[in-house]
């Protein structure tokens, strides 16, 4: 069968690349997307802050960006990292909910925001996470930090490993708090990114990041995020205040299957970083609709593969292939498949880049892509199948 026009002939993959490292390329590719090209789109409006940076949390797309990758220090939303360390640690089953954690002297003196944990008490992990998200406690976080990695300084560079994990290119943490200090910074795209990480990696601990109070030590302390109570539509992050850093605050909201993700850093008062992470996120509901248009797993095309033994691949996205669209004048978009030259012959392994998705305007111009993976491996074939395509192969060289 011939393929369709939109099509080109697979070629033979003799490095096959790991998925996880496809993984890694899609998202890069996606985040790379200019939304600029998109005139139907009207400029964002200014905010009063140093920073900010807008994100459709399904693609990862950057929709505004204003000195996003600038260097300042982060504060409180330092926190979202030490609560999101965490989480993974409970992934990987080297830490549960109800685990208790002994406070120690250090934690129970640190000054600032608190949970009001008392020395040599005994708190469970699930307790110090809700003070970390809720009550921004750096108590807490300076506890579940010291339990997991035996000090606060081992804590930080688990946090930088997972930084550099996450492709988080303008932050360094040097404690899990926030608390300041010369080379502890990030920035609102790195912000978002970790937002993002925290939202699609582990949605059961996000639901903590909606809670409007907690109590502890019979003391009621409500959740920072203005927006909770002014937007049913927000339901996450955190915030963040000191005096070099401003107010700070990292939002996301959902509306009609839509999440974006604002960071907003660098406001003067708490009524301003709500009020301008609102007016972010109304700028991105108002302008843009996030589409996915593959879902990771998902058979895109069916490729056909010599000397296997299968005569075809299942081929798709190693991640979700979503774009966020403009709503005015958003028409006339398709995706097309883009198949490597040349003849796929086995073996090919799971995870190997077939080709690439592309999505296209109503001119053919690619808007973004990403790659197009094996979904499954296909060994070597038996002797005669070899033998066979190999015939094949030659005359059909001969007759092209």
């Amino acid at each position: 069968m011939r393929p369709s026009p939109f099509f080109t002939r697979a070629t033979r993959l003799m490095h096959p690349t790991a998925l996880s490292a496809v993984r890694r390329l899609a998202f890069l590719a996606l985040i790379g997307f200019a939304p600029a090209a998109w005139a139907q789109v009207p400029p964002a409006p200014p905010l009063a802050a140093k920073s900010w940076v807008l994100m459709d949390a399904a693609s990862g797309q950057v929709l505004v960006n204003h000195e996003g990758s600038q260097r300042l220090p982060p504060a409180s939303l330092t926190k979202l990292m030490t609560a999101h360390v965490a989480a993974r640690e409970m992934q990987r089953g080297r830490l549960k909910e109800s685990d208790l954690v002994t406070i120690s002297e250090k934690a129970w003196r640190m000054g600032g925001s608190k949970m009001f944990v008392m020395v040599g008490n005994q708190v469970s992990v699930h307790d110090l996470m809700r003070g970390i998200i809720v009550q921004s406690g750096n108590d807490a976080s300076v506890a579940l930090a010291e339990h997991i990695a035996g000090g606060e300084d081992t804590f930080a560079a688990l946090m930088n490993q997972e930084a550099k994990r996450l492709g988080l290119a303008d932050t360094h943490f040097a404690n899990a708090t926030g608390w300041p200090a010369p080379d502890h910074y990030s920035s609102a795209l790195d912000m978002a990114k970790i937002a993002r990480a925290i939202i699609l990696e582990d949605p059961t601990h996000y639901a903590l990041y909606a809670e409007k109070e907690f109590v502890w030590n019979d003391i009621r302390q409500p959740n920072r995020n203005l927006l909770l109570w002014r937007d049913p539509s927000v339901d996450g992050l955190k915030t963040g205040h000191t005096e070099e850093a401003g107010y700070c605050l990292v939002a996301s909201s959902r509306r009609d299957g839509q999440r974006l993700i604002a960071a907003v850093f660098g406001t003067n008062s708490e009524a301003a970083r709500a009020s301008e992470t609102a007016k972010l996120l109304g700028y991105g509901f108002s302008f843009y609709t996030s589409k996915t248009f593959y879902k990771h797993g998902e058979t895109v095309q069916d490729v056909p593969v010599w000397k296997g033994a299968a005569r075809g691949v299942k081929a798709g996205v190693a991640s979700d292939f979503a774009v966020a669209l403009p709503k005015r004048g958003g028409e006339g978009y398709q995706t097309r498949i883009a198949l490597k030259p040349g003849d796929l012959i086995a073996p090919v392994a799971a995870g190997a880049q077939l080709g690439t998705v592309e999505l296209t305007d109503a001119q053919g111009k690619v808007m973004a892509q990403a790659p197009l993976v094996a979904l499954e491996a296909v060994e070597e074939g038996g002797f005669f199948r070899r033998m066979w395509d190999g015939i094949r192969l030659f005359f059909r060289g001969l007759l092209d």
